[in-house]
C-alpha cells in the first residue's frame, strides 16, 4: 500500500515550486478481481493493480491539468512541471477555481475487501440459475469484478478527502437464440457492496433475460401512428440523461442555448415528475461523496414537482454565469415509485410501445428525436402484443417531461439510480 499522504504533500511542494498559485490534485490506488465469462463459459480470472494520479493548477487565471500513472518522485516532478506548462499555455479566465475550504473527511463505502470465493460462487450461480431458466440466452459476455479504492483528494485551501471503497459490479451482454432466430444484443448491469442475494435477483436481471427471449418473434409493423411510450427503467434513464444534458449541462447554459435557460422556478415538466440527484440514498452504492472541484457533495432535487429548481454546473460555469454550482456531480437519479401498477399502466393503454432500449443520434438543441426503438414491444388495446423490430420513435424531450400518462409502482434499484416504469404520450411510432 501506497503512503497517499505522502504521495500528495511530494505533489504540492512540486506544483508550488513550479509556481502553481492554487491547486487541487488526487492521488489513488485501485485493485481490481475480475471475472469473464465468454461464450457461457469462464475464460478469465486476474488481479489488476492501477495507480492513477491527477494534477490541477491554476496560474495568473489559467488552468493546467495533467494525469499519470506513477507515484515515484520523478514522474511527480515532471507531471508537476508539465501541469504548468499546461497552464502557461491556456488562455486567462477569472472564472477558473477551486472550492474553499471543506470540513476535512474519511470515507468509508461498500466493501472494502472482496470476499473472492462467495463472489466467484455468485457468478457461478448466475451462470447456472441463466442456463436453467432461460435456455434461449447465449451469454455473449460477463464481465464481473469487485474494486477496491483507496484515494485522497487535498487541494491548497487546506482540503483533505480520503476515500475506502469497495464494490462489486456485474456487466452482461446477452441475445437470445433458437433455430435460425437470433435477437440484437441487449445489456444488463447491478452495482452492490453484498454478495447475500444471487445475482439474477438483482437490478433488472431476471427481466431482462425474459424480455430479450420473448424478442425471438416479432409482429409486423407498417405505416405511422402516434402513440405512447411505456420506457423501462434503462431506458428511461436514457431518455433523462438526454433531456438534462440538452437543457441544464454547463454547455448548453455557457452557449445559451438551452431552452430552460429562462425556467428556474418555472415549470418544465408534469407535477407528478420529481428528480432528485442523490449519491447518499441508501440504495446507491459508493455514491460520490464529494466533487471535482472539491465540494463535500449533498443530495439535491433538479426537477420538484414539475419545477425547475437548478442546473446541473460545476464551478466553472457557475462562476462564469452566476447561476449557482450543482451540489453534487453525480448521476445518481433517483425518482419514486407511482400507484399504478405495470400491467395496469399498460392495460391503460391503447396504442403504443415498450421501449426497453432507444438507439439514436443526438437530439436537437429544442429537444427533438429520433431512432431506432430496440429491445421493444407492441402494445395494442391494453396488451403486449409482441415484440417488434426495426422500429423508430421520434418525439420531443421537453414536450415527453410535460405529457406524463403514469409512473408504475415497481421500480428498478441497480445500485447506480432507483427509476420505476414511466409512460409518456405524444410519441411517433414508425415501422416499415
Amino acid at each position: 500500500m501506497e503512503d497517499l499522504k505522502l504521495i500528495a504533500s511530494k505533489v504540492r511542494e512540486a506544483l508550488i515550486k513550479e509556481g502553481a498559485q492554487k491547486a487541487q490534485y488526487t492521488a489513488a490506488e485501485k485493485i481490481t478481481h475480475e471475472f469473464n465469462v465468454d461464450g457461457g463459459e469462464f475464460s478469465l480470472f486476474r488481479t489488476m493493480f492501477d495507480n492513477s494520479l491527477s494534477l490541477t493548477a491554476f496560474k495568473d487565471n489559467k488552468k493546467g491539468t495533467i494525469a499519470i500513472n506513477k507515484f515515484d518522485d520523478g514522474a511527480i516532478a515532471a507531471a508537476a512541471s508539465d501541469c504548468i506548462k499546461s497552464a502557461d499555455s491556456g488562455i486567462a479566465d477569472s472564472a477558473y477555481d477551486i472550492a474553499p475550504k471543506q470540513e476535512n473527511a474519511v470515507f468509508h463505502e461498500g466493501a472494502y475487501e472482496p470476499d473472492v470465493d462467495k463472489f466467484f460462487e455468485r457468478t457461478r450461480e448466475l451462470m447456472a440459475d441463466i442456463k436453467a431458466r432461460h435456455p434461449k440466452i447465449l451469454m455473449e459476455q460477463m464481465i464481473v469484478q469487485h474494486v477496491k479504492t483507496h484515494s485522497l483528494y487535498q487541494n491548497t485551501n487546506g482540503t483533505e478527502f480520503e476515500t475506502f471503497k469497495g464494490n462489486y459490479m456485474v456487466e452482461l451482454m446477452f441475445s437470445a437464440h433458437e433455430g435460425d432466430a437470433t435477437t440484437s444484443f441487449f445489456g444488463s448491469y447491478i452495482n452492490t457492496a453484498s454478495l447475500d442475494t444471487p445475482f439474477i435477483e438483482l437490478g433488472s436481471i431476471e427481466k431482462d433475460l425474459t424480455d430479450v427471449e420473448a424478442q425471438l418473434v416479432t409482429v409486423p409493423l407498417s405505416g405511422k401512428f402516434e402513440g405512447v411510450a411505456v420506457l423501462t427503467p434503462s431506458s428511461l434513464s436514457e431518455f433523462l440523461y438526454s433531456a438534462l444534458n440538452n437543457f441544464v449541462t454547463d454547455n448548453v447554459i455557457l452557449e445559451k442555448t438551452s431552452i430552460w435557460l429562462d425556467k428556474l422556478g418555472k415549470q418544465v415538466a408534469d407535477p407528478r415528475i420529481t428528480i432528485r440527484f442523490a449519491p447518499h440514498d441508501a440504495r446507491v452504492v459508493c455514491g460520490e461523496r464529494y466533487t471535482a472541484d472539491g465540494f463535500l457533495s449533498e443530495d439535491y432535487e433538479i426537477i420538484k414537482d414539475g419545477v425547475l429548481q437548478s442546473f446541473m454546473l460545476n464551478l466553472y460555469t457557475a462562476n462564469k454565469t452566476g447561476y449557482a454550482h450543482a451540489p453534487n456531480s453525480s448521476f445518481n437519479i433517483i425518482m419514486e415509485s407511482g400507484d399504478t401498477a405495470l400491467s395496469d399502466v399498460i392495460s391503460g393503454i391503447q396504442r403504443g410501445i415498450l421501449v426497453g432500449r432507444f438507439s439514436g443520434g443526438q437530439p436537437g438543441t429544442n429537444g427533438d428525436f429520433s431512432g431506432v426503438a430496440k429491445n421493444s414491444f407492441l402494445i395494442e388495446d391494453g396488451k403486449i402484443v409482441g415484440a417488434v423490430s426495426e422500429t423508430m420513435i421520434s418525439g420531443n424531450l421537453a414536450d415527453m417531461l410535460n405529457n406524463l400518462v403514469s409512473v408504475s409502482k415497481e421500480t428498478v434499484s441497480d445500485g447506480t439510480s432507483v427509476l420505476p416504469y414511466m409512460a409518456f404520450g405524444g410519441f411517433t411510432v414508425s415501422g416499415k
